[in-house]
């Protein structure tokens, strides 16, 4: 049999090849007409190999069928090629887009996905990070502003070692040594605050989020910004939470019908707090946008189906969660070599017919 010239591999190499299955990568060797060492070079790390060889081990690879134990390679890496998202509300429309990049990347670079949902708080904040520290999981994308870590798992010491990065929200100062991707927050609020006062509107109000949120709080100052700017006054009533949630929309819609100087037009941090204004507006026997106007935020996949269909900020969810993942690969290969400046992901202002003038 034909040796390759760089066939004189690291002890390490050979027991790997060893590991693998006997038979299977005896034939691909001996079908690529090279040593299993070889064989095991092209598959662990085919940038030590020639071209011309890793052509021959592949086309035998492809005749034989032969898999190698993905399972005994990651423990021979010291990796589970296992990364956890942790994220606020599996059922978020909004969410459910992000996971699908999410899926698609991490598919692509070998991974497996798990969920731990930040609502069920099936999880205490020490045992998710314990997961990472324990090596559990290669990393974590957390789609959340606030950290679910303990102090211990964030001190000094670790940031410097684990693999995490931060996907679509605002970063908290704790956070902000990690990577993340994420629009701006702050401009997207403000233009579409701007559009309503482009239409005439100055009686503007705001549904918000949790007021704990940094993610709500850059929405709403995007929002104040644009109504400083245009010298339009902010009565108090105006900025109302409405926990991110139809029911909690439904609350806040109500207070604001009831309010002394009702506003004309209503921005809301997200696209089902949209959805809910919508419905308790019909409720008071008013019409959208006739009567009143609504923005929302996300731009999930209901938005252009309500009735009317929502004029509302468009996220690049999926290429926010490929983005999210391709970074954490980075991070997860490269330690502390790859880049953790935020990357800002463009959004885009989707006018439908949830707007209009406002009435005489």
């Amino acid at each position: 049999m034909k040796q390759d010239l760089n066939d004189t591999v690291p002890q390490q190499e050979a027991a790997e090849a060893e590991d693998m299955p006997d038979v299977s990568i005896k034939e691909v060797a001996r079908l690529a007409d090279v040593s299993i060492a070889t064989v095991s070079r092209c598959i662990n790390n085919p940038e030590k190999v020639t071209a011309k060889t890793r052509l021959k081990v592949q086309d035998a690879i492809r005749q034989t069928g032969y898999s190698p134990n993905t399972l005994a390679q990651s423990f021979r890496r010291g990796r589970t090629n296992i990364v956890m998202v942790v994220l606020p509300s599996v059922g978020d429309p909004f969410f459910t887009a992000v996971m699908r990049g999410i899926r698609a990347a991490a598919k692509a670079k070998g991974y497996s996905v798990v969920i731990e949902e930040t609502q069920l708080n099936t999880m205490t904040a020490d045992e998710i990070g314990a997961m990472l520290v324990s090596n559990q999981t290669d990393g974590i994308i957390l789609l959340a502003s606030m950290s679910p870590f303990g102090t211990e798992v964030l001190s000094a010491k670790s940031k410097r070692r684990l693999p995490i990065v931060i996907g679509c929200e605002t970063v908290s100062p704790d956070l902000a040594d990690f990577p993340s991707v994420h629009i701006d927050n702050i401009a997207a609020a403000k233009e579409a605050t701007n559009y309503l006062i482009s239409q005439g509107h100055q009686r503007i109000a705001m549904v918000c989020g949790q007021a704990s949120s940094l993610l709500t709080k850059d929405r709403e100052f995007g929002y104040r910004a644009a109504m400083k700017q245009a010298d339009l006054s902010i009565e108090d009533g105006w900025v109302v939470e409405g926990d991110l949630t139809i029911a909690g929309a439904r609350k806040a819609t109500r207070n604001l019908m009831n309010h002394g100087n009702r506003p004309t037009a209503i921005f809301c941090a997200n696209d089902e707090m949209a959805i809910g204004c919508i419905h308790e507006i019909k409720s008071y026997g008013l019409r959208v946008p006739r009567d009143i106007s609504i923005v929302g935020f996300d731009d999930i996949r209901y938005a252009e189906v309500t009735d009317p269909p929502l004029t509302t900020i468009s996220q690049p969810a999926e290429e926010i969660g490929e983005r999210v993942m391709y970074r954490l690969c980075r991070r997860i290969e490269a330690g502390n070599g790859a880049s953790s400046s935020p990357e800002i992901v463009p959004h885009k202002l989707v006018i439908r017919q949830s707007v209009a003038k406002p009435a005489s």
